[in-house]
C-alpha cells in the first residue's frame, strides 16, 4: 500500500489561506447582515414580532418566529 504524503502549505500559501479565512468571514458577516435585514422587513410587513429564517443541520428549513407564537412554516410551503 502507498503512503500518502501529508500536505503542510508553506508560508506564502498559509499567507492566501489565511487571506481566504478573512474574506470567508467577511462574506459571512455580510451574508448575515443581509438575512437579518429580511427578518426585519418580513416583521415589519406581516406585523409578526421576531420573525426569523430556520435553520436545522446547517440547511434553511422554513420561518417562524423568536418565541415560538407562529408554527413553523416550512420550507415546501414556500417553495409551492
Amino acid at each position: 500500500m502507498e503512503e500518502v504524503k501529508k500536505i503542510v502549505p508553506t508560508k506564502k500559501q498559509m499567507k492566501v489561506l489565511r487571506e481566504g479565512w478573512k474574506q470567508l468571514q467577511k462574506n459571512e458577516d455580510d451574508f448575515y447582515g443581509l438575512v437579518c435585514s429580511t427578518e426585519e422587513w418580513m416583521s415589519e410587513k406581516t406585523g409578526i414580532k421576531g420573525i426569523e429564517f430556520f435553520k436545522s443541520d446547517g440547511d434553511y428549513v422554513g420561518i417562524g418566529n423568536g418565541d415560538r407564537t407562529m408554527g413553523l412554516i416550512q420550507r415546501d410551503k414556500l417553495e409551492a
